[in-house]
Protein backbone atom coordinates (compact mmCIF):
# COMPACT_ATOMS: atom_id res chain seq x y z
CA UNK A 1 0.00 0.00 0.00
CA UNK A 2 1.52 3.34 -0.89
CA UNK A 3 1.76 6.09 1.96
CA UNK A 4 1.73 10.02 1.26
CA UNK A 5 4.33 11.98 2.02
CA UNK A 6 3.52 14.59 4.36
CA UNK A 7 5.96 17.44 4.70
CA UNK A 8 3.74 20.34 4.02
CA UNK A 9 0.16 19.74 5.92
CA UNK A 10 -1.78 21.97 4.31
CA UNK A 11 -1.15 20.03 0.41
CA UNK A 12 -3.71 17.78 1.05
CA UNK A 13 -6.99 19.06 0.09
CA UNK A 14 -10.28 17.31 -0.32
CA UNK A 15 -10.10 15.56 -3.79
CA UNK A 16 -7.09 14.17 -3.18
CA UNK A 17 -7.88 12.39 0.53
CA UNK A 18 -10.96 11.29 -2.00
CA UNK A 19 -8.63 9.40 -4.12
CA UNK A 20 -6.36 8.08 -1.86
CA UNK A 21 -9.74 7.11 0.59
CA UNK A 22 -11.13 5.40 -2.34
CA UNK A 23 -7.63 3.58 -2.87
CA UNK A 24 -7.88 2.39 -0.18
CA UNK A 25 -11.48 1.03 0.00
CA UNK A 26 -11.12 -0.78 -3.25
CA UNK A 27 -7.62 -2.47 -1.90
CA UNK A 28 -9.24 -3.61 1.52
CA UNK A 29 -12.50 -4.18 0.32
CA UNK A 30 -10.91 -7.17 -2.13
CA UNK A 31 -11.07 -9.30 1.44
CA UNK A 32 -14.95 -8.15 2.40
CA UNK A 33 -17.88 -9.36 1.19
CA UNK A 34 -20.31 -7.29 -0.12
CA UNK A 35 -23.47 -6.96 -1.82
CA UNK A 36 -22.68 -3.65 -3.27
CA UNK A 37 -22.36 -3.62 -6.68
CA UNK A 38 -22.17 0.10 -7.67
CA UNK A 39 -18.82 1.95 -8.05
CA UNK A 40 -17.55 3.15 -4.47
CA UNK A 41 -18.38 7.23 -4.75
CA UNK A 42 -18.28 10.61 -2.37
CA UNK A 43 -22.08 9.77 -1.37
CA UNK A 44 -21.50 5.97 -0.84
CA UNK A 45 -22.78 5.40 2.65
CA UNK A 46 -19.74 3.13 4.87
CA UNK A 47 -22.29 1.06 7.35
CA UNK A 48 -25.79 1.02 5.45
CA UNK A 49 -24.25 0.59 1.43
CA UNK A 50 -20.98 -1.07 2.36
CA UNK A 51 -21.99 -3.15 5.44
CA UNK A 52 -19.18 -2.28 7.13
CA UNK A 53 -18.79 -4.50 10.60
CA UNK A 54 -16.76 -2.67 13.52
CA UNK A 55 -13.77 -5.07 12.25
CA UNK A 56 -14.01 -3.72 9.13
CA UNK A 57 -14.15 -0.33 10.37
CA UNK A 58 -10.73 -0.83 12.38
CA UNK A 59 -8.99 -2.35 9.77
CA UNK A 60 -10.30 0.99 7.44
CA UNK A 61 -9.18 3.07 10.44
CA UNK A 62 -5.72 1.47 10.49
CA UNK A 63 -5.07 1.82 6.59
CA UNK A 64 -6.01 5.44 6.75
CA UNK A 65 -3.39 5.66 9.18
CA UNK A 66 -0.64 4.18 7.27
CA UNK A 67 -1.64 5.93 4.36
CA UNK A 68 -1.42 9.01 5.61
CA UNK A 69 1.57 8.39 8.13
CA UNK A 70 -0.60 9.70 10.59
CA UNK A 71 -1.29 7.47 13.87
CA UNK A 72 -3.86 8.51 16.84
CA UNK A 73 -6.35 10.20 14.84
CA UNK A 74 -9.50 10.52 17.01
CA UNK A 75 -11.67 8.01 14.71
CA UNK A 76 -14.00 7.82 17.94
CA UNK A 77 -15.59 10.95 17.60
CA UNK A 78 -16.61 10.09 13.62
CA UNK A 79 -17.88 6.25 14.72
CA UNK A 80 -19.18 6.97 17.79
CA UNK A 81 -21.61 9.84 17.85
CA UNK A 82 -24.37 10.67 19.08
CA UNK A 83 -24.70 14.01 16.37
CA UNK A 84 -25.76 11.66 13.99
CA UNK A 85 -26.72 8.32 12.67
CA UNK A 86 -23.31 6.12 12.23
CA UNK A 87 -24.92 3.93 9.58
CA UNK A 88 -25.79 6.86 7.29
CA UNK A 89 -22.04 8.07 7.36
CA UNK A 90 -20.39 8.62 3.84
CA UNK A 91 -17.18 8.81 2.64
CA UNK A 92 -17.38 12.28 1.69
CA UNK A 93 -18.01 12.38 5.62
CA UNK A 94 -14.87 10.56 6.07
CA UNK A 95 -12.93 12.63 3.49
CA UNK A 96 -14.11 15.96 5.84
CA UNK A 97 -12.97 14.53 8.81
CA UNK A 98 -9.63 13.63 7.34
CA UNK A 99 -9.31 16.77 5.97
CA UNK A 100 -9.75 18.53 9.48
CA UNK A 101 -7.70 16.39 11.33
CA UNK A 102 -4.90 15.74 8.42
CA UNK A 103 -4.05 19.64 8.13
CA UNK A 104 -4.05 20.39 11.56
CA UNK A 105 -0.45 19.43 13.34
CA UNK A 106 -0.04 17.10 15.83
CA UNK A 107 1.54 17.88 19.27
CA UNK A 108 5.52 17.36 19.12
CA UNK A 109 5.13 18.57 15.20
CA UNK A 110 6.16 21.21 13.43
Amino acid sequence: METVELKDKNHLNRDRILCDLLSILNDISSDWERGFSDTIGAETRLIADLALESIQLVQLAAAIEKRFQRQGLPFQKLFLSDDYDVNDLKISDLVEFLYTHLNTTQPGQK
